[in-house]
């Protein structure tokens, strides 16, 4: 079994402070120094980002493979559960459409499901336009590696708000989040 993060307490807490700065700056890259080394195909970030956030209260659906499966259960000791009544989906491959996944209710929108995708490259300055809360008038993000239709199926949710699905973006050992408040305009 591989080993999770060094020193539990101080990496989790770094991390999860990563992931607050990502949320509350939708597109800003934020780098996560947490050494890992984590089973083919997850990424260090995207590790970090399940080590800090999962939990033996947070169910959790991945297309990793068996060896993360057992890293992630090991590790996080979150029970595996279908992408429908996950708190958390990990993709590794193409994401579940974002209908298959809970958007909360409008009493309860904080249950809508964080989807974690692991995508190839994140960059910032260029590609997507980003507005909305946490955004001073406008930012730009490249993502390489989502699927085509990505922002047609994230666009066709934005009804729902205040219900919804928030995106981590994970590349290497980079972030970058997609709150469901955030407008995304192409070029």
């Amino acid at each position: 079994m591989r080993p999770g993060f060094a020193d539990p307490v101080q990496d989790a807490q770094s991390c999860f402070r990563a992931v607050l700065e990502a949320l509350s700056r939708p597109g800003r890259v934020q780098t996560l120094a947490s050494g890992l080394t984590p089973p083919a195909p997850l990424h260090p970030a995207t590790a970090a980002v399940l080590l800090t956030l999962a939990d033996a209260e947070t169910p959790l659906h991945h297309d990793a493979g068996a060896e993360a499966d057992a890293w992630l259960r090991f590790h996080c000791g979150c029970p595996m559960t279908a992408a429908g009544s996950a708190a958390f989906v990990l993709a590794v491959t193409p994401p579940p459409a974002l209908a298959t996944l809970q958007a909360g209710t409008d009493e309860e929108p904080e249950r809508g499901a964080t989807l974690v995708i692991q995508v190839e490259a994140l960059e910032a300055g260029s590609g997507w336009r980003l507005r909305g809360p946490g955004i001073e008038a406008e930012h730009r993000l490249a993502v390489r590696g989502l699927p085509d239709g990505f922002l047609a199926d994230r666009a066709a949710r934005r009804g729902l708000f205040p219900r919804g699905v928030d995106v981590i973006l994970c590349a290497g050992d980079r972030i970058a989040a997609l709150p469901r408040t955030t407008l995304i305009e192409e070029g």
